[in-house]
């Protein structure tokens, strides 16, 4: 679940240090011809000590790449391999971004500075390294709806317009140019484990499993688990139940990613890497984001399947430091985890006290029915019927009427507005083209504070 930024001094600690001669590569980031401020995320640089920051240090670090005090030296390009859409890729690696900085939050969490469009690097191949300015505003309007509707997301912390012209087939072209930071909790990929699987560095693969034990701490595995007490078998229990959490928040949200590929998955459960992301004009299983997945591979529907896949593909990463037995037993609680987390988002969105597992999983699928039947997207059907309000006829209705509405369900004011935020593609344009025509960000501006009053309005999940 998501959460909340808690006010820190910046503490600095680059843990990833010790494994980056084999981890990754030092590069130097793009001397670019421009850097105009574009969005600053202060909310989460309160969170890591740099909201006092002024314009100019802010661009020097995050434009610039000026090292911060006491953390890397140099940026580093993560190395990982991984599964593109089924297809296994040795050829790949961070490239068009690179780990910057790591420190600690107010709540005590090792997280991670990383870009995208910082220029190239030795995995970019043939591409420029670089980012389309389009696809950093569309960046920061994914992750402040994801953080708003309660998902484990990455955060857009800055966003710099760098004074390019960059030509891509899938966009106007020649389009502006941005670099971007994101702040994560860690960028450790499945596909960082596969590439030291297949490339049999095993005493590395078992240093990469201790650090994500110590930089991601979880709850140990089920008592009943065979092999509870091996590191690599404690890393698989945690990967499953971030996974499973993730994909249930992405349904509840009507968030299609679009691209789930293993160098896609973080090991932290944490959502990121948007680009060709949508949401829901209306509940439809089939729906898809990218317009290059002519198989439906990765649609709305079979989000849930993709990240189960993902992690039976972490499972065989770890087999050289775990036997079958134990991977396949935490593998096989990704469905009733993913199901559990599943109605206790939704309970949670719709502002009601979750029934039992047994009602909530009907009151799922009545609502799921409901939303085909009507054509209704699941950001008007959540705002329409938050605590149990405007019951409609019929069983959904009924089910509605028995359940108990959360404490203060419809407290704040936007629950009066005529309709909640929404970020269906016609949104996203609009905002897009009151910059690209007009250079006017206040509609960027206007939406994010929306959204943040829709994340205030519905309340820390579990609240």
């Amino acid at each position: 679940m998501r959460a909340e930024p808690q006010p820190s001094e910046y503490r600095p600690e680059p843990a990833i240090a010790p494994l980056a001669p084999w981890l990754a590569d030092p590069v130097r980031p793009a001397d670019f011809p421009e850097t105009r401020l574009r969005f600053r995320n202060d909310r989460w640089a309160a969170a890591v000590g740099l909201e006092t920051l002024d314009d100019a240090a802010w661009i020097r670090h995050f434009g610039r790449f000026d090292p911060l005090p006491g953390n890397l030296p140099e940026p580093l390009a993560l190395r990982y391999h991984g599964h593109q859409f089924r297809h296994y890729n040795p050829d790949i690696g961070d490239g068009r971004g690179f780990l910057f900085a790591q420190m600690r939050d107010g709540a005590g969490r090792l997280l991670d500075l990383g870009t995208k469009g910082s220029g190239q690097t030795p995995w970019s191949r043939d591409g420029d390294g670089r980012l389309t300015l389009k696809g950093a505003v569309r960046e920061i309007l994914a992750t402040e709806m994801l953080e708003a509707l309660g998902v484990n997301t990455s955060k857009t912390f800055s966003v710099i317009e760098t004074g390019e012209s960059l030509w891509r087939g899938d966009e106007p072209s020649p389009t502006r140019s941005a670099v971007l930071v994101r702040l994560s909790h860690g960028h450790v990929r499945i596909g960082t484990f596969q590439r030291l699987m297949v490339l049999e560095e095993r005493d590395n693969l078992e240093t990469l499993v201790n650090y994500c034990l110590d930089t991601f701490p979880g709850p140990p595995p089920p008592h009943d688990a065979p092999g509870a007490d091996e590191p690599a078998v404690q890393l698989m229990h945690q990967v499953v139940e971030r996974l499973a959490e993730l994909a249930a928040t992405w349904m509840v949200a009507g968030f299609v990613h679009g691209v789930l590929n293993t160098d896609n998955m973080n090991i932290s459960g944490e959502s990121f890497d948007y680009g060709p992301w949508r949401w829901l004009p209306r509940w439809d299983p089939g729906f898809t984001a990218a317009y290059f997945d002519h198989s439906g591979l990765y649609a709305f529907g079979r989000q849930p399947e993709a990240l189960l896949w993902n992690c039976s593909q972490m499972a065989v990463a770890l087999r050289p430091l775990a036997e079958a037995k134990p991977l396949i037993f935490a593998l096989d609680r990704f469905g009733p985890l993913y199901e559990e987390a599943l109605a206790r988002q939704f309970c949670w969105r719709l502002g009601i006290v979750h029934p039992g597992a047994e009602r909530a999983r009907n009151l799922v699928s009545a609502a799921e029915r409901h939303m085909r039947e009507t054509g209704q997207g699941p950001d008007a059907f959540f705002f329409a019927h938050r605590g149990g309000r405007n019951r409609p006829d019929g069983e959904l209705g009924e089910m509605l009427q028995a359940l108990t509405p959360a404490a203060g369900a419809l407290d704040h004011p936007l629950w009066s507005a005529p309709a909640a935020p929404d970020l269906v593609i016609e949104e996203v344009e609009r905002i897009w083209s009151e910059i690209a025509d007009k250079d006017d960000w206040q509609a960027l501006a206007d939406k994010i504070s929306a959204i943040r009053s829709l994340g205030a309005a519905l309340g820390g999940p579990g609240n």
